[in-house]
């Protein structure tokens, strides 16, 4: 009996464990190019500090 070949693309243990660690890898260089939770808490510190008058605003009434 021939024996039937496999095929090439068939997903196995160690296939599917290097396609999740791809998928991870690619989440974290997104997350970096994005900037990363630092930048947003700058962006979020920032628009509340725009919400509130400047010194100048005070002095200026």
């Amino acid at each position: 009996m021939p024996e039937t070949q496999e095929s090439p693309f068939k997903l196995n243990r160690t296939r599917i464990f290097l396609l999740a660690m791809g998928a991870v890898v690619l989440v974290i260089t997104v997350s970096m190019m994005l900037g990363g939770l630092g930048s947003y808490q700058a962006l979020r510190d920032a628009s509340n500090a725009a919400k509130e008058p400047t010194a100048e605003q005070v002095q200026g009434n």
